[in-house]
């Protein structure tokens, strides 16, 4: 028997839905294969990035905003801004620009807290821009993109803790500047192998959400901020 003529008697024997059902599971196995791929082609970039560190100079270092407590930056945005330090200190840019809003009730915002945190640590203050808006990863860097234009800026060297470099990187990219990835090595997100599995995880689940849509996705850390 030809494989045609074994196909048509397999239907015949199968009947109508028994035949649809077959190949309703063979197209849920193939999604998942699909989405499987995704996601683990995601996560491998997002390790992979999370182990570049490209100190090129640039027309300033931009530090992603994270909790900050009455004006002291928590750990997780302290160790973004040492990194800032030692990247400003070595003359990767002549400039720093801080990003970050403030949540309901807080007297200083994030791009505040980090301005004067660097001003501590020697940072000219005429050398900081603060861009004191966004509440998520998506909204700082649309407000980093359009305040850098505005001083004739266009490249970035990105910090932020490893995991989340793809997305910044990726974001700011989409928004118009040139940006590459110098994250911090130090801090809550590196601290422990759990904290780096929820990293890549994290940031995989956003990212994959943010290239779908275009939205943002910021989850909460658990790491301790």
């Amino acid at each position: 028997m030809s494989s045609t003529a074994a196909r048509v008697h397999e239907t015949d024997r199968l009947g109508f839905g028994g035949t649809l059902a077959r190949w309703t599971r063979r197209a849920i196995a193939g999604a998942v294969l699909m989405g499987l791929l995704l996601v683990g082609g995601t996560a491998a970039r997002v390790w992979q990035v999370a182990r570049i560190d490209d100190p090129t100079k640039a027309d300033a270092i931009v530090v992603l905003g994270a909790a900050q407590y009455s004006g002291t930056p928590s750990s997780v945005f302290e160790a973004r801004l040492e990194q800032a330090v030692k990247l400003f200190n070595r003359g990767v840019a002549p400039s720093v620009v801080t990003v970050g809003g403030k949540q309901e009730g807080d007297v200083y915002t994030e791009a505040a807290s980090g301005r004067n945190y660097l001003i501590g640590r020697g940072v000219p203050g005429d050398r900081i821009i603060a861009v004191e808006e966004g509440s998520d990863t998506l909204r700082s860097i649309e407000g980093v993109s359009r305040e850098m234009g505005e001083h004739g800026m266009t490249s970035a060297v990105l910090v932020s803790d490893p995991w989340h470099s793809l997305r910044t990187r990726t974001m700011a990219r989409d928004a118009g500047l040139e940006a590459w990835t110098a994250p911090t090595r130090q801090g809550p997100a590196v601290f422990t192998r759990e904290s780096q599995a929820h990293g890549i995880a994290r940031e995989t689940g956003a990212l994959i959400w943010y290239q779908l849509t275009h939205f943002s996705a910021d989850f909460p850390y658990t790491a301790g901020q």
